[in-house]
Parts: C-alpha cells; structure tokens; sequence
C-alpha cells in the first residue's frame, strides 16, 4: 500500500496535472470505501471539509447506534440498564481506547470528564505524588486549555513554571527540555502533536529523559489519537489525556480519555474524590475508598450517550488499521503540501508546519495575512478549513473521512478566496 500511494504521489509535475493527480490517488487508495462510512461525504454543499482534527463527520452507523440506544437500551431498560452494561462503560471503551489507538494494554484508559478537567486531575495527581519538587515546564505554544490550566494550578500551589519556547513552525526539542530540566523538575506538559504546526514530537525519547532526572510526564494526544500510531505502554508514558471528538468522531462535546500507567494507580491521588470512583459507588458510605485501577479516577456520572459515537469510529479504526491510516495520513499531508506550494505560494502563501513527514500530524498549517478575510468566502463555497490567528489556515485531514480531490478542490477554493476575499 505505501508503494502504491507513493508512487502515484510522485508521478507528475506541473499545476495542470494535480487533478489528475488527485483522482489518480484516489482510485489507488486501499482505504478510498471508508468514506462512504460517513454522513455527509456525499453532500454536494460541501466541497472540502478540511477541519477533520476540529470535528471529525459523524457515522452512518452512529443514527442506528443512537436509534437503538433510545429506544431499547434507554427507553426499555431504564435505569436497569446501568448494571446491565453502562456502569462498565468508562472502563471498556477506554481499554478499546487503549488497544486501538495508544498502545496500551487494559486497565489503563478511562473514559471521563472534559479535556479540561480530565487534564486538572492528572496533573494535580501527578504533582501530589513528586514531594520536594516545586517546578512544572510546559510550552508557550501549547493548546490553551493546557497551559491555562497548568498556569491556575501552578498558581494554587505556589509552583514555578518553566516556559519553553519554540518557532510555530516546529515544536519543543530534547534539547529544549534538557536546558530546563532538574532535581526541582516535578512534571512535564506537553502536546505530542502541536495543535498550531503539526509537529510530532518525539515521545519516547523526551518520556526518557523526563524519567532519567525523576520528572513526570503528561502528553496531550488529542491531536494524535486515532491518526498517529501510538506506544504509550512501551515508551514508559506516565499519563496522557486525550479528547475523543477529532479524528475519534465521538461528536461535539463527547467525553475525554485518560490514560495513566498502571504502576501509578495506588501511588496517585484521585483530586476530585466523586460517587463513581469509589470501590462501592451504591454503598453510600460515609467516607471516600477508591476503587481498585484505574476506576478510581472517575469522579461523576460518566456520559454514556456521548460516548456512543466513539464506538463506532473505534471500530473502523480497528478495521482499517492504524498503521494504513497514519500511511494515508501521511500521502494526504504531501498532496496537500505540493498543491499548496503549486497553487499558494504565488499568492505568498508559506508552510507553517515541517516538511518532513515523520515531524507532522494529519494536519498541516498554511500562513497568509489574508486568511482571516479569506474564511468567511470560503464557508460560503462549502470549504471548510480551520482558521487560527494570527495568520494561520489549518487543513486537517481524517484519513478515512477525506479524498484527495477533496483535497486539492479544497485549496484551489482556498486561491480563489484569496483573490476574491469577502466584500
């Protein structure tokens, strides 16, 4: 399958050729009848949607699996049903969570709360489990939501941030962490993918080096999961929060994950001691015990409608195989890479992501002062991108959800937004 794709992907030079080209990829893409699996792929509104590490289109098979959930599993079983399946939910999905898309063996990965809360926990677990040591580095390009968070609980617990900084178009370096890193060094937070450029970092060796000076490390793999092949167990990964509703299409707002290595269960505190992570939720005692594992990381009534779609995309992925998706992820990167310089980069357009395959994500970054403007024609054209100030145009790409003419109509839309901005 590489060869093939590669090779189609190198044939050919000149603007002329590139929807040929598209269609050329298209036709010898093994996992090209995946798309039909989606709601909307075949809607002739949208021309490209070029958002997949945003929100990622729903399944067919998610309208039956909602469908037979009200009407038999909800509107028959009532509450009954909670102990005929829904309160094993959080810990089942995560272990398919775990197998399918972060190299983890059971018991490890717990469906959960937000993002947000998800990564409070972790890191308030995390820091109560390193005494002595007052210091937590993370990077000024990380996703908001991370450093705000780590920023208020620095700020609870007298903590000292160690800010990293690195260009927009790459991402935090071995070297980078080396410079700051010490005895006082209690956790890291980083993002394996980084949600502005798409530079994939490398976890295993900055996981290492976390563990050679005593550090924590926490991975956001919200822009990896489920496009990016993963190894957390063999990597050592400490923890890791992810959100399900990207390129896991678990719809909007539907629940995070966490993972935490299985050595760390007893010896981290669950923060937010809630009715669902006690050894005996129904006892109603008096006082907090948690549950054995990674159960005691729940805090309140998980959300079991929203993690009904997830199941879904969870089993595609299983299908078609993690390893082909991250393939194909790659060839849609470099198509749209290529047709960016042909087509964009007479307009001024710049890469704000690495060129290199093996540095990137499924989503690259394009750069251009009229992309802001330029958004609004191109909603109005049924081409949906995801704009990031300052400049930046993200083109996420779900592997089993996009084509590569999706691709390239969706940047050729994007020349002629520039040309004819909104008025």
């Amino acid at each position: 399958m590489t060869e093939r794709l590669t090779g189609v992907t190198r044939s050919g030079d000149g603007v002329a050729d590139l929807a040929g080209r598209a269609a050329a990829l298209d036709a010898a893409d093994p996992l090209a009848d995946f798309r039909d699996h989606f709601i909307g792929s075949d809607d002739s509104t949208i021309t490209a949607y070029l958002d997949g590490n945003s929100l990622g289109r729903p399944l067919r098979a998610t309208q039956h699996r909602i469908s037979r959930f009200v009407d038999e599993i909800w509107g028959r079983r009532l509450i009954r049903a909670w102990d005929e399946g829904w309160m094993d939910d959080p810990v089942r999905i995560g272990d398919e969570i775990g197998r399918v898309v972060l190299g983890a063996g059971p018991g490890q990965t717990v469906v959960g709360d937000s993002t947000s809360v998800m990564l409070y926990k972790w890191i308030r677990a995390a820091l109560a489990s390193q005494p002595g040591r007052d210091e937590i580095i993370i990077d000024v390009g990380n996703f908001p939501t991370d450093r705000f968070v780590v920023e208020g609980i620095a700020a609870e617990l007298g903590m000292r941030l160690r800010w990293l900084e690195a260009d927009n178009r790459s991402g935090i370096t071995i070297d980078q962490v080396s410079e700051v890193i010490g005895s006082r060094t209690a956790l890291i937070v980083l993002s394996d993918v980084a949600y502005r450029s798409g530079y994939l970092a490398d976890v295993a060796a900055l996981t290492a080096l976390a563990h050679d000076h005593g550090a924590l490390v926490l991975w956001d793999v919200c822009h990896s999961a489920g496009v990016v092949p993963r190894q957390l167990d063999d990597w050592g990964v400490d923890l890791a929060v992810g959100c399900t509703y990207k390129y896991l299409n678990g719809g909007p707002g539907s629940p995070a994950f966490g993972y935490m290595r299985a050595d760390h269960h007893k010896r981290l505190r669950q923060p937010i001691q809630g009715w669902m992570g006690a050894a005996q939720p129904f006892a109603m005692a008096a006082h907090y015990t948690p549950s054995d594992g990674i159960r005691r990381f729940l805090s309140g009534t998980p959300s079991i409608i929203g993690m009904l779609a997830m199941q879904d995309m969870l089993a595609l992925i299983d299908q078609a195989g993690l390893e082909a998706i991250r393939i194909k992820s790659v060839a849609l990167t470099e198509f749209a890479i290529e047709v960016s310089d042909k087509l964009l980069g007479p307009l001024g357009v710049r890469l704000g992501s690495p060129r290199d395959p093996a540095l990137r994500g499924s989503h690259i970054t394009l750069e251009h002062p009229g992309f802001r403007v330029a958004t609004a024609r191109l909603w109005e054209l049924g081409i949906i991108p995801d704009f990031r100030p300052p400049d930046g145009l993200r083109i996420g790409l779900s592997p089993l959800s996009t084509s590569f003419g999706e691709v390239y109509h969706g940047l050729v839309g994007i020349r002629e937004a520039l040309w004819q901005p909104a008025s």
